[in-house]
């Protein structure tokens, strides 16, 4: 399944459609504007919230926490003592899963992996539309909202690093 994300620069209040590869609006992401931290909705076609997304408040590293129905899902902060700058973890909430996120973030050029094993691309190579992205879920069984949510979540914390070092 692959679906396209409009790759705007984000602020607050910001909101942008996900599209699947045939054009159908699947997701909206909704930017919630006037809170002290970053957070965003991911609501389905019908307007009800799938996944909530927000910065969590008091961490020592920038760390993006997913939620599903008001209850922890993922908390989302980059790798320590990697070689990579741009390789990111992912701790679903039952403890003992880990995503890893690794690649190009700032390109859109990046893979998550479980175990070793390829569950999404991010991509803008295959697409000639500008300031698009794809994520192409390649596994079956694989959550598309979450995987989505992923990509967003790791786009912003890295996009935030970029500009506290400017």
């Amino acid at each position: 399944m692959r679906f396209l994300v409009r790759d705007r620069l984000l602020g607050f209040g910001d909101d942008y459609w996900i599209e699947d590869d045939r054009g159908n609006k699947v997701f909206l992401v909704d930017g919630k504007a006037m809170r002290l931290r970053d957070t965003f909705e991911l609501k389905d076609a019908q307007g009800h919230v799938v996944i909530g997304i927000h910065q969590k408040m008091l961490a020592l590293r920038d760390t993006m926490v997913i939620e599903r129905g008001g209850r922890p899902l993922a908390r989302i902060r980059r790798k320590r003592l990697s070689l990579l700058r741009n390789h990111y973890r992912v701790s679903l909430a039952d403890g003992s899963t880990e995503l890893d996120v690794s690649g190009k973030i700032l390109d859109r050029e990046f893979a998550v992996e479980y175990d070793g094993e390829l569950l999404a691309v991010v991509s803008r190579r295959w697409l000639h539309v500008r300031e698009t992205y794809g994520v192409d879920v390649v596994r079956d069984d694989a959550d598309p909202a979450l995987l989505i949510a992923v990509a967003v979540c790791v786009i912003h914390l890295a996009e935030k690093e970029r500009d506290d070092n400017d």
